[in-house]
């Protein structure tokens, strides 16, 4: 492809050669030092990926592999490498940013308190909150991607005998429980065989809750993890929960027919009037800014009735309380309570993303402390309709292990979420930082609200970009010439190490090099991730969308890099890539 013509008009094109990618001078200068007469042998190889990649392990096998990867090339020699096939295994498959064959290396021994899962919210809908359908392909999509925990909104068919799984309150269509239970348990361990937790948000009465007990125990048998006590004094560890089902509920108090008592009554009568005045105010306003979804009611209402759990699981379906492995609910009280430590229980406390953010502010500390043995869940605002997400960072910073996300769309949150978990293998565990855990001679935590000193920076350059000639149509990106690329660079994370900055936009380049470098002071490095994005520049600022991907820090190999780029959806591109080179380097004390 050395020509590509856009039509101006029915009499007019315009053509433009098609530059050939070269590699950018400091590949040039590397060959150059680690090769001998133009060729770059077994022996120069291996020490270019432990003095330049980083790589101190490298052995001349590892050397041969990336050998082999040209070999189908005309531009391979038998005797080694030349500048041109050096440049290509620079930018192949065997030489990304993240490890090309990922493995699970964090310490999973540890409670279940000490890491973060990735968790979904409403699992089953396949688009918006309000009146999408309900399936189980969403449920299997998030398995296959490694989500670890899948929620489940339990209520009564039509005729009351059985169980759907809905989003209630709305427009949204029934899917069969037992449909997908059956879909977690044939694809819970497709791709990771650690422990999937099902969080049920359970509006049924007494005896859907004896058959929800039968379908759960009958669908999962010997795969259902049961404690031998009702309560846990502490979770066990992902280790030893391999290939297990976890349940993780409350019972809601508004639906057990065994109270009677005159607050049992009123509280009943109050989730009704409330589920009545949403459903009101639904008809009443069409706005988006107007509607709160029933997630609200689901979680929030269920959740802010003050209710103790174990008032609840006595009066809970002797059966269906011995499933629940994780118990969940908020003790009476306010925050302080909520916050309380048992030191004979552990329990999941679920917290609206608008709760949280309200709590971090007087009692940052008091949930950190919390999180070490405790579990705490995080979830989107009602008013997200949508299905968008939020920023993660506010729970994962305060050591929220769950923080439950819409899966099914698509955005900058949803995909710092994915590269965030792309870390420890991709197993959908990823351990916490030892500062949220740690805790001091003077009983002192972490304190996720005090400004903290720089402890690496990250130094980046970008190169050069190839392969979107590949994977959209010629005219995708303009009409009537090759698109102009440029690159957003930035940090999620911490907020003091939050920054995006930007190359310059290269005009009708389909192979763009910009050689642009930039350096990100870190706080927090054990949880920022790298934000890659190219787009297509336009003079009246509406840039486009050209490929994107999420980085964690923590995993990210040193040295000149291929870094494959994704869709919106966090789907991989066949084609599309950046070169790029990556320094970590630590600030050292001056004492």
């Amino acid at each position: 492809m050395s020509k590509q013509s856009f039509r101006v008009c029915f009499c007019f094109k315009r053509i433009f050669k098609l530059r050939a990618t070269e590699p950018p001078q400091d590949v040039r200068n590397l060959f150059n030092q680690y090769s001998e007469n133009g060729t770059m042998t077994l022996e120069h190889l291996c020490r270019f990926l432990i003095d330049i990649q980083g790589e101190e392990y490298a052995t001349k096998d590892d050397a041969q592999a990336i050998f082999h990867t040209v070999k189908h090339l005309n531009i391979f020699q038998r005797r080694g490498l030349h500048l041109e096939a050096f440049f290509r295994c620079l930018l192949g498959d065997l030489n990304t940013a993240l490890p090309p064959s990922p493995t699970v290396h964090h310490d999973m021994n540890a409670p279940l308190s000490h890491y973060y899962l990735f968790t979904g919210h409403n699992s089953y809908l396949t688009g918006n909150q309000i009146s999408s359908n309900s399936s189980v392909e969403p449920i299997i999509d998030a398995l296959k991607r490694n989500v670890r925990v899948i929620e489940l909104d339990l209520w009564a068919n039509d005729k009351k005998d059985d169980v759907d799984v809905r989003h209630g309150g709305t427009a949204t269509s029934p899917v069969k429980l037992i449909k997908c239970l059956q879909a977690i348990k044939e694809y819970a361990f497709h791709s990771s065989e650690y422990p999937v937790v099902i969080t049920f948000e359970d509006h049924l009465t007494r005896n859907l809750q004896e058959k929800v007990a039968k379908m759960v125990t009958e669908t999962f048998g010997d795969m259902l993890f049961r404690p031998e006590t009702e309560y846990l004094s502490e979770f066990p560890s992902p280790e030893s929960l391999k290939k297990r089902i976890i349940i993780s509920t409350k019972p809601p108090k508004e639906y057990l027919d065994t109270q009677s008592s005159s607050k049992g009554r009123e509280g009943k009568k109050k989730t009704k009037d409330s589920a009545k005045e949403h459903t009101r105010m639904k008809e009443r306003h069409g706005s988006r800014d107007k509607i709160e979804t029933e997630g609200s009611l689901n979680e929030a209402e269920l959740e802010e009735e003050d209710i103790h759990q174990d008032e609840d699981l006595q009066n809970a379906v002797p059966d269906y309380r011995r499933l629940i492995a994780i118990h969940a609910g908020k003790l009476k009280g306010g925050l302080d309570s909520w916050l309380s430590i048992d030191p004979y229980k552990v329990r999941r406390l679920s917290l609206s993303e608008q709760e949280l953010e309200n709590a971090v502010r007087t009692h940052g500390t008091e949930i950190v402390r919390f999180t070490q043995r405790n579990l705490l869940r995080i979830y989107p605002k009602g008013t997200r309709i949508d299905s968008s997400n939020y920023n993660p960072f506010v729970g994962w910073m305060h050591g929220a292990q769950m923080v439950a996300f819409n899966m099914q769309g698509h955005g900058k949150y949803l995909n710092i979420m994915q590269g965030f978990f792309r870390a420890n293998g991709g197993c959908g565990y990823v351990k916490k930082p030892d500062f949220l855990l740690e805790i001091g001679e003077n009983n002192e935590i972490f304190d996720p609200n005090e400004s903290l000193p720089v402890i690496k920076v990250l130094k980046v350059k970008v190169y050069m970009g190839e392969g979107w000639h590949l994977d959209f149509r010629h005219t995708h990106f303009d009409l009537y010439s090759p698109p102009d690329f440029f690159v957003k660079v930035g940090i999620a994370g911490a907020p003091a190490d939050t920054q995006t900055k930007a190359t310059r936009p290269i005009e009708d380049d389909w192979t763009p090099s910009w050689n642009d470098s930039f350096e990100f002071p870190l706080t927090v490095p054990e949880l920022a991730i790298l934000r890659v994005e190219v787009r297509e520049y336009d003079t009246s600022g509406k840039s486009e969308f050209a490929g994107q991907t999420c980085l964690p820090i923590a995993e990210l190999r040193s040295g000149i890099r291929a870094v494959p780029l994704h869709s919106r959806k966090g789907e991989k591109y066949k084609s599309a890539r950046l070169l790029m080179r990556f320094d970590l380097e630590e600030i050292r004390d001056s004492d």
